[in-house]
C-alpha cells in the first residue's frame, strides 16, 4: 500500500529540484535517505525530510507491519512549478529588470515491493490436468 506525501512552496527553482529528484528516483529508502544526506544541493535537505514524512504516512496507514520488513522503495517522485514572486531590479538609465523568484511544489510517493507469488512447474501441470 503506498503513502503520499507532498511539500509546496519550496523556495527553490524547479529545475534545481529536479536534479536532486533524479538521483533518488525508484531507489529503496534507506539508500534514498544516505544519497540526500551526502548531497550538497539546497534541495536535497528539503527532500530528505519530505522522504521521512512519507515514511511516517506509511506507517500510519500500515500499524501492523514493520517498517524493517516491508521493503519500501521510491515509487514516484515529481516536481512541478509553485507561484513565482516577481520583483524589479534597478537598471542603469531608470529602468527596471525583472527579477523572478521561483518556487516548486513535490509530490512524492513511497511504496512497498510487492512479492510476486513462485508457481512451480508441478503446480501447473496439476492445474492443466484438471482442466
Amino acid at each position: 500500500m503506498e503513502a503520499v506525501a507532498r511539500l509546496n512552496n519550496v523556495p527553490t527553482s524547479t529545475r534545481k529540484m529536479r536534479l536532486v529528484a533524479d538521483l533518488v528516483r525508484g531507489k529503496r529508502v534507506g539508500q534514498a535517505l544516505s544519497i540526500l544526506k551526502f548531497t550538497p544541493n539546497h534541495g536535497a535537505a528539503k527532500l530528505e525530510k519530505l522522504l521521512l514524512s512519507a515514511i511516517a504516512n506509511w506507517q500510519a496507514k500500515n500499524p501492523d507491519e514493520k517498517l524493517e520488513d516491508a521493503d519500501l522503495y521510491i515509487k514516484t517522485i515529481m516536481v512541478d512549478g509553485g507561484r513565482m514572486l516577481k520583483r524589479l531590479r534597478p537598471a542603469p538609465q531608470g529602468r527596471g529588470h525583472r527579477i523572478r523568484k521561483r518556487s516548486n511544489h513535490v509530490t512524492l510517493v513511497v511504496d512497498a515491493f510487492q512479492t510476486a507469488e513462485v508457481v512451480t512447474a508441478d503446480e501447473v501441470e496439476t492445474n492443466e490436468k484438471a482442466n
